[in-house]
C-alpha cells in the first residue's frame, strides 16, 4: 500500500485556489495525496465560482471550509504547496516541511473564465505532483 503524502495547499484567503487544489487532489490523486488547505487571511467561505468550476468537472468541495494556517496544520504537513504569491522561504521559519511555490493567479473577484483558467492550471500542477509522488513510491518499492 502506498503511503499518502500530507499536502497542505496554501493561499491567501482559502476560498479559491487552495480550496480548488484540495478538491482536485482528492478527486484525481487520493491514492498518493492526503490534501489539506489553509489561508494566510481566511475569507471565511468557499466562493460560489470556486464551487461552480469544480462542479463543471464533476468535483465537489463538500466538507471543505475556509480556515487559517495554524502551527499544527503546518506541522502535520509533509509538503506545503504555496500559492500565496509570496516566497515560501520568507514565510516559514525552520523547521518547516518542504515548500513548493506554485505561481498561480488569484481568481477572486473575476469572472468564471478566469476561475476556469486557474482551475485548469492547478489541476495540471496536481497531476504533475501526483506523477512525481507515484514515481517516488514505485522506486521505493523496487529498492
Amino acid at each position: 500500500m502506498t503511503v499518502r503524502t500530507k499536502v497542505l495547499f496554501l493561499c491567501v484567503g482559502n476560498s479559491c485556489r487552495s480550496q480548488m487544489a484540495e478538491a482536485i487532489a482528492r478527486h484525481v490523486a487520493s491514492d498518493v495525496i492526503e490534501p489539506l488547505s489553509a489561508g494566510l487571511l481566511p475569507f471565511g467561505e468557499v466562493t460560489q465560482p470556486t464551487i461552480d468550476v469544480l462542479a463543471e468537472r464533476g468535483m465537489g468541495a463538500e466538507g471543505q471550509y475556509s480556515k487559517p494556517l495554524t502551527p499544527q496544520g503546518l506541522a502535520a504537513a509533509d509538503l506545503v504547496i504555496n500559492m500565496t504569491g509570496r516566497p515560501g522561504a520568507a514565510m516559514f521559519a525552520d523547521p518547516a516541511p518542504p515548500v513548493e511555490n506554485w505561481d498561480v493567479g488569484d481568481p477572486f473577484g473575476f469572472n468564471l473564465a478566469v476561475y476556469r483558467k486557474i482551475r485548469d492550471e492547478i489541476e495540471a500542477h496536481i497531476e504533475n505532483l501526483a506523477r512525481r509522488l507515484r514515481e517516488k513510491a514505485d522506486s521505493q518499492k523496487t529498492a
